[in-house]
């Protein structure tokens, strides 16, 4: 088999593995079936998916650091038996306690284990000017995922009920994702990507030499924090109206049932991931972060005005291409900045920005409801702080080459 084949067989298992592990993204549904159904409160309702996003975020860190020790495989395998075992027994929970341990703490633990496998592995074995390209498609399939799980997981609690759902999604997961994971793995020692084809009198893709810096050294750069930074404001704007969209359709539009909005971000969520990863190989990353930035902060001016079911709809595709670009084109910044060796540890510690984002964007919207009863406040604090996010765009450089050797050097 040619290494080029494996390289792209490894990219469709992947995508296929987060197609699985996308379940997070349908908890919508089980929220709602668990009010109306079961009579729990919203805020029992919500505890196992605010506790799962949580866990996925710590556990991606640890996962992260086992992968660069340890290779994929066999991380990527506890988290997709994880991820079903935990859906399994979520069918027997009968208590929000007993829901946050299985969904919340199981199936989040498995999800940030698998994810945190799956772009180090792929980006390996393709040519370094494919990592946006790969991330991006990586990315889009966690994404994709709410696009055919949400009305799939309505259908099978209509016809079967909330705790045979969880089963059937949980057995469908170890049976699918299970064997997909013990196909990824890392390339052969000495291995080099194929570079891509090129046109007649086309230069060559250039191989950018890379210095490979841990964790410790990372931080000792102020790209670093300024990244940081980034991804913190920038996913805060993007998970605040991805959070609370339908609630916005409804205060703003008097749209009283916009679920259809949580589908049409589904959909440019995952297409600007791809579209941006591919852009970000052309471009560069901090450029394409730059445009996203720009329009989503001026997204986030307007959006108080969007009144309509027509504006509503333009402004959601915007906000959802714009988060969907966050993560496909950090991780590879990441890997251009710092290398492959220690990817998975170092972007999960530059991860830990998205899990403060959440939080920032959570606290936001209170703060604006305290003081005016709307979302305008929310508006305007996510657009200053896509603000500060173009300004350290423009600022940001990768680390200098001697930068980055003296810091190899440092930690060895």
């Amino acid at each position: 088999m040619k290494k080029f084949d494996k390289a792209m067989r490894i990219l469709l298992a992947g995508f296929c593995i987060n197609l699985c592990m996308g379940i997070l993204y349908a908890w919508s549904v089980f929220n709602k079936a668990l009010v109306t159904d079961l009579g729990w409160s919203a805020a029992d309702a919500s505890q196992p998916y605010a506790i799962a996003t949580l866990t996925f975020s710590i556990c991606l860190l640890v996962a992260g650091i086992l992968q660069d020790r340890m290779g994929p495989r066999l991380v990527l395998i506890l988290g997709t038996v994880l991820v079903g075992l935990g859906m399994i027994a979520s069918s027997f929970a009968t208590t929000p306690m007993m829901l946050a341990i299985t969904f919340g703490v199981v199936t989040g633990a498995g999800i940030g284990f698998g994810y945190a496998c799956l772009a180090p592995s792929a980006m390996k074995w393709f040519h370094p000017s494919k990592k946006g390209m790969v991330n991006g498609l990586i990315a889009a399939g966690f994404g994709l995922a709410a696009v055919y799980l949400a009305p799939l997981t309505s259908a099978l609690i209509t016809s079967y009920g909330i705790e045979t759902s969880f089963l059937i999604l949980g057995v469908g997961i170890l049976v699918i994702a299970v064997p997909l994971a013990c196909t990824i793995n890392n390339p052969p020692a000495g291995y080099t990507p194929e570079a891509p084809a090129q046109k007649p009198g086309q230069a060559p893709a250039a191989a950018i030499k890379q210095v490979d810096i841990n964790w410790r050294g990372m931080l000792k750069t102020p790209q670093f924090y300024s990244l940081w930074v980034m991804y913190a404001f920038a996913a805060s704007a993007g998970l605040m109206l991805i959070g609370n969209i339908t609630t916005i359709a409804s205060v703003q539009a008097n749209i009283p049932n916009a679920v259809y909005l949580a589908s049409i971000l589904a959909v440019f969520n995952s297409g600007g991931r791809i579209a941006a990863g591919i852009l970000s190989d052309k471009i560069g990353g901090v450029k394409t972060l730059l445009l996203a930035f720009i329009l989503q902060g001026i997204n986030m001016v307007l959006f108080a005005t969007f009144d309509s079911e027509f504006t509503l709809i333009i402004g959601t595709a915007v906000a959802a291409v714009g988060y969907g670009t966050l993560l496909a084109v950090f991780p590879s910044i990441t890997a251009d900045f710092y290398g492959l060796k220690n990817y998975g540890t170092n972007y999960g510690v530059l991860y830990t920005s998205w899990g403060i984002g959440g939080a920032i964007g959570s606290a936001v919207v209170g703060l604006s409801f305290a003081y005016s009863d709307s979302y305008g406040l929310a508006y305007t604090i996510s657009a200053a702080m896509l603000g500060v996010a173009v300004v350290l765009a423009l600022i940001t450089k990768p680390v200098n080459a001697e930068k980055a050797s003296a810091l190899k050097a440092s930690a060895a």
